[in-house]
Formats: C-alpha cells, structure tokens, sequence
C-alpha cells in the first residue's frame, strides 16, 4: 500500500494489505484506503436488504433494529418514512421523504440507522465474512461479534453527537458525500459522554471525507462525529469491532438466549429476555407456603436447565462452533427451508463445516448454524471428507453416500439437508 499522510489521517492507496494494516493502523490511528477491492456491499442490494431489515411489525411501531430522526429528534412512529421496496433505489427513497416530510415540517434533513444490518441478507453476509476472515487471522475473532450498522441520510450531524463508541469501526462509503470528524481525546472537560453542540472544539479535530468505494477506519478511542456534506445525503455502511469493555453479560445472554438481530441492538437490554424482567416481581402478601414469586420461579427454571453439566457442555460447543463458522458476525442470517435430497441430486461444497462431539452425539456447524447428527465420528468424519471434495468435484448425493453402510445413509442425508440449508451446499 502507499500512505500519505494529511494531519492525523493516513491515507492510502491500495491494494489493502491486511499485514500492513494490522502492523500500522489496528488500535493505533484512523486511516483512509482509497478504492477498496473488493467490497461486501453494492448499493441496489444494500438499499433492498435496507427495505427487508426496516419492514415495520405494524403501521404504529418500529422495528426494533431501525431508528429514524428528523432533524434532531428521533421519531417514535416513523413507519412511513421507512424505505419500501416500491422505491427501488436510495434515490427513489430520497424523493418520496422530500414530499412527505415537507408535509410534516419544515425540517427537511433526516436520519435512517439500521442496526444488525449483516443479518438480513445471505450474499451481504457471506461476502463481508470473507473480506474480514483475514483481519481475524491476525487480531483473532471478536469476544462479543461485530456489529454492523446502515447510516442513510442528509442529516446536518449524527443524531448522537461527538460521541466515543467501545467499537473499532469500518466505515464503507456507498453514495454521496459525508465527512467524518475526530478528536484524538475528548474536547469537552464536562462530565457528558455526549454532545451535540460542538463548535466551540472544532479548531482540534481533524476530518476525513471517503467517496463512493472507501473505506475509512477508526479506533475504538477516537471521539467522532458523521456530518453532511453541502447538504446532501450520503449512505455508508459501518462494521464495529468490539475492543473495550467486553462484559460478562454477554457471554451470559448468549448462553441463555443466544444472538438475536434484536439483541444487538442493545446488548445489555439482552436479559430482559428472561421471564422475571418481563413480569412484576412484587406479590401483594408473601405466599403462605414460601414458595417463590412466579415471575422468580420461571426465571429459576431457565437456570435449572443448565445446571447438567452436560447439558452445558452441549451449549458452550454450540456456541463456539456458531461463532467460529460465522467469523464473528452473528447473528448470521436465518437458515433457507430444508428441501428434500435424491441420489441424483448433485451437490458442491460452498463453506467449511465444523463439528465437535456434545452430549453423546455430534454437533455439525456452518455459516453460524449449528444442528446435531447421531452419525458415528468416524462415519461423520468420512462423510465431511468427502463433501469438502466436492467443492471441485461436485458429486451426485447417492455417490457421496454409498460408502457408507446403508443403516447411516438415512442420517446422512437428513444430515446434508440440514447443511443445504445453511448454505453450506449447493446444487449443481
């Protein structure tokens, strides 16, 4: 790579080095890669996928993982300012809000956030996986997951304000112009993690403003803040990598509840999945017999299924073998419907799968799934040597399957379909 320097910012112009990077930038400055080849995202794609993540639960709520303000303030009931798929592009959307919300006020600029954006699409998904496999080979895998977040919009500043997140950042720029500010250490001396209102610290930040193709990094201890440029709107999208204040919670919430697009949001609202934080604790009298609240007791038994060691063992494995498949960025998108498999269907491997021993059987993982299999280790060895294969040689299922003896060919094929639908195999 070729750096040049501008201020605190490095800029350099590709192809991108992943040992360079991680040697000169990881955890150390921010720095700007020109051109970035090749990219996760493309911008028809990414505003359709924008349409499906956004997609309302009723006309009055929004969507847990979206967020949408007007001006500076966020809207509790934005639904018809959410993308729809009748507007093809970002550009189309852009034209329906300019109407709507000159009806509604006089402010025209505004803010669409959509968070746990990997997980509503496969291809996205699958593609941002493989551009960051080689960064994790040489910081290691996020303790947390990485998130990743959709910025749209015309808004004068991020709705935040300066502001430092616990995340490194990854910012792909997509369309139109958006300038990113920085602060090497927090400007304010107030006790504020905040501000929005931040003229008076301009003369000490430094700015970076990627175009279309960019990609711009920052670290995790980086104050910053996303303004407009000339007004107009601009879409990125942002991958943060965890790098402070990894808390027990999470990994808790994972073994409880596991990820959801929803938890990413808010990790630490995660336990709110609990029956007991979603029921009144008080009880008007104590119960004569001793026995616990309700909303206790089912909060109890939750726990009391873990207490098996076994049963732990089971879902510390599903758990590693998930995160592991997924690279890091889970929740990885739903699973296809299964479909069934004849001996003529032929199959290639697309992905690696994993699998551990658990509990008696033998869990198999790919693309962040995980499903169990009552193969023996050597028939499920045998038969995942042989499928890796078939990435260059695909191969009829009934071939796949004839070495092994006919009382296993039943599992393993319910086996290949539980893969199929993890996309970690496709017809030929």
């Amino acid at each position: 790579m070729t750096t040049a320097r501008t201020s605190e910012l490095a800029v350099v112009r590709g192809p991108l080095d992943w040992d360079e990077f991680a040697t000169r930038y990881w955890d150390r400055c921010p720095v700007l890669i020109k051109a970035v080849r090749p990219v996760p995202y493309e911008l028809g794609e990414v505003f359709a996928t924008a349409a499906l993540a956004t997609r309302p639960p009723n006309p009055y709520l929004m969507p847990p993982n979206a967020q949408f303000a007007v001006g500076r303030f966020q809207q509790s009931e934005p639904a018809a300012w959410l993308p729809r798929t009748e507007d093809a592009t970002f550009g189309g959307y852009r034209s329906r809000l300019d109407g709507e919300l000159a009806a509604f006020s006089a402010e025209r600029r505004y803010a669409l956030t959509v968070h746990a954006f990997h997980a509503f699409h496969s291809g996205q998904w699958e593609r941002q996986r493989a551009f960051f496999e080689p960064l994790w080979e040489r910081t290691g895998l996020p303790l947390s997951g990485a998130i990743t977040t959709l910025f749209h919009g015309n808004y004068e500043h991020t709705p935040v304000g300066v502001h430092k997140d616990r995340f490194a950042t990854f910012m792909f720029a997509l369309e139109g112009r958006k300038r990113m500010r920085f602060w090497r250490e927090r400007p304010w001396t107030g006790p504020v993690t905040t501000v929005l209102d931040y003229q008076a610290y301009l003369e000490s930040s430094f700015t970076a403003e990627p175009e279309p193709g960019d990609l711009l990094y920052w670290p995790s201890d980086y104050y910053h803040v996303g303004e407009s440029v000339d007004g107009g709107s601009a879409t990125s999208v942002n991958v943060g990598v965890p790098r402070e204040a990894h808390r027990a919670v999470y990994d808790v919430d994972d073994l409880l509840l596991g990820r959801t697009a929803e938890a990413m949001v808010d990790p630490d609202a995660g336990l709110a999945g609990l029956p007991a934080a979603t029921a009144p604790l008080s009880v008007p009298e104590p119960p004569a017999d001793g026995a616990l609240p309700e909303a206790l007791e089912q909060t109890l038994r939750v726990f009391q299924e873990y207490r098996d060691p076994e049963r732990i063992q089971e879902r510390v494995t599903a758990l590693s073998l998930r995160n592991l498949t997924a690279a890091g960025l889970t929740p990885a998108p739903p699973p296809e419907a299964p479909r069934p498999l004849t001996d003529h269907t032929v199959v290639r491997a697309r992905t690696r799968v994993l699998h551990a021993p658990a509990g008696g059987a033998q869990l198999c993982a790919a693309n962040g799934h995980v499903t169990g299999t009552a193969l023996t280790p050597h028939h499920l060895d045998e038969l995942l040597h042989r499928l890796a294969a078939t990435e260059s040689a695909p191969l009829p299922v009934g071939e796949l399957l004839a070495p092994l003896p006919p009382a296993a060919r039943t599992e393993a094929r319910h086996l290949l379909s539980a893969l199929e639908s993890f996309r970690a195999l496709g017809r030929f």
